[in-house]
Formats: structure tokens, sequence, C-alpha cells
């Protein structure tokens, strides 16, 4: 079993909310789980790795 850790940080790296989810889950589902928490920002830089 495997597991994902989806989060969205601040402009310095600091975490504001932490989504797990489970290995086959889409990064589709957390993504839309984490939109609604998103502070207001000027640009979005995301990663997939």
């Amino acid at each position: 079993m495997n597991v994902k850790l989806h989060a969205v940080t601040d402009a310095s790296g600091r975490p504001l909310s932490f989504l797990v989810t489970a290995g086959q889950v889409s990064d589709y589902t957390a993504a839309a789980a984490l939109l609604d928490n998103l502070p207001k920002a000027q640009w979005l830089l995301g990663d997939s790795g």
C-alpha cells in the first residue's frame, strides 16, 4: 500500500493545508479538494513528481 501527500504552501514554502490520499487515487481528486482552501494569489506554481 502506498499514499500520496498533497500540500498547499505559501510563498516561503510553509504548509497551509495537507491532504493524504491512497496511492492509486488520481491527483485531480486531491487538487479539487484543495482548491477551495487556496488563499488569494497572483500566481500558482504546481508540480507533479
